[in-house]
Order: C-alpha cells, then structure tokens, then sequence
C-alpha cells in the first residue's frame, strides 16, 4: 500500500474529516470527531510506512499474536490501538479490512443522531442503513 491509496481508502468512507491535530506530520481521519486511523507523512517519505488503527481489544491481541507487523501502537492506548508496520509482507486488502474494522468501530460509538447523519446524506434514508443506527 502506498500513501495514495491510504489517503484515498480512508476518504472513500461517510462522514470522514482529515486533520492535523498533533503536529505538521501526523495526519488523522476522523468520522464524526472520533478518530479511527492516523500516520506519520514522514515515515511515509522515509519508505517505513505504519498506521494506527482502532481495534477491538480481544482481536488486537488476536492480530498480534499472528502477524508480527501488528505492534501495540505508538502514543496511543495499546488496548484499543494498533500499530500496523506497512511492508512487502502486507496485502493491501488486508489493511483496507483493517481500517474498515477501525472505522466501524469508531462510527458505533456516535451517538444515533451523529450516525443518521452521516448514513442519510444526500440519499434516501433505506432500511439498509437503519441497521448501522440502532
């Protein structure tokens, strides 16, 4: 995966606001002010790629155990974060599920309000949607 097709993946999502809330260098996404995914442009530039992603405390452990370029993540709370270290030994696939499970995870914690926002704009509200709001 490259830079592009991070920024890219992460902005194909409802609701999604970029940032710069740290420093210059490290860029986050969020949905509806909570952040689900966040990297280093520099480490990028660097070719030492990794992102922070937002995990479910039971598979983090899971993906840590199993792949080794899973990592509690940096400066963040290692029981709901995880550092995935971009690399060759990495399908881009897979950290696309990554950041979908970390985008989820995020959007479930708004408040219904916040969520049939971001589901009803610009669409008719279908009851497809309706199963992410209850």
């Amino acid at each position: 995966m490259n830079l592009g097709t991070f920024y890219e993946y992460c902005l194909s999502k409802k609701g999604i606001t970029e940032h710069f809330p740290f420093d210059q260098d490290t860029l986050v996404f969020k949905v509806g002010g909570k952040m689900f995914a966040l990297s280093s442009l520099s480490k990028w530039k660097k070719q030492m790629p990794y992102v922070n992603l937002k995990c479910n405390p039971e598979y983090s452990q899971e993906l840590r155990g199993q792949y080794d370029y899973i990592q509690p993540a940096f400066y963040m709370s290692k029981v709901h974060w995880n550092t995935v270290v971009i690399n060759s030994n990495v399908q881009d696939k897979f950290v696309k599920e990554l950041i979908d499970d970390s985008y989820n995870l995020a959007f479930k914690s708004l408040t219904k309000k916040h969520k049939m926002r971001f589901l009803t704009r610009g669409k008719k509200f279908t009851e497809q949607a309706k199963q992410f709001v209850n």
